[in-house]
């Protein structure tokens, strides 16, 4: 059974994501570009949505994707709840590192990996698989229209695994902060937030 219809929405942009540096199961605070990109996403979906009555709002409980969903919910009247199943990959030992970094201390790991398989080869990380199915699993209950804000590889498998794609055509999925994934009858359309002001 085809879940609900899901608007996916990729975290604002925070500290670390500026610096480049992997966040995994960490944090750092959004920048005010990302409070900026919190608001847009918030004003796309108050237009989109037509009434949020039966509609939720899930979160990673992450600070970074909980900052931008209390301003989405501030927008639209709409309590916050969190899920830990929607967390981001945990990247092990490379988290707080940069790309740079991690090809300095890492080489081992990185060889022969391709961009996409490179996230699954972090000393102490989570694998495809584990990922996949702790997301799936929330997928096969999610039964209500649903706003979700998330994280970059977690929503890249979250969104494979609806629209039912190949691993690596799902990890070389687009990551957007100014935008809203809407996932329906199977398909993944982009609401462009950065074009809709």
């Amino acid at each position: 059974m085809t879940p609900a219809t899901i608007f996916f929405v990729h975290h604002g942009e925070t500290e670390w994501n500026r610096e480049r540096r992997y966040q995994g199961r960490r944090d750092s605070p959004l920048t005010a570009e990302g409070l900026i990109q919190a608001t847009r996403v918030a004003v796309l979906l108050a237009r989109e949505i037509q009434s949020v009555d039966g509609v939720g709002l899930v979160s990673s409980p992450l600070g970074r994707a909980v900052a931008t969903a209390k301003i989405i919910g501030a927008a639209l009247a709409l309590p916050v709840s969190t899920d830990a199943r929607l967390v981001e990959l945990s990247f092990g030992q490379w988290e707080g590192l940069t790309p740079d970094e991690i090809a300095a201390a890492f080489p081992a790991a990185l060889a022969g990996a391709s961009r996409w398989d490179q996230y699954f080869r972090a000393p102490g990380g989570e694998s495809f698989e584990a990922a996949a199915g702790r997301l799936g699993a929330w997928l096969a209950e999610c039964r209500r229209p649903t706003i979700l804000v998330g994280h970059g590889v977690a929503g890249r498998i979250l969104r494979g695994l609806y629209a039912g794609l190949p691993r690596d055509e799902a990890l070389r999925q687009p990551v957007r902060r100014d935008a809203v994934f809407k996932l329906d009858a199977g398909s993944i359309n982009l609401l462009d937030a950065a074009q809709r002001r």
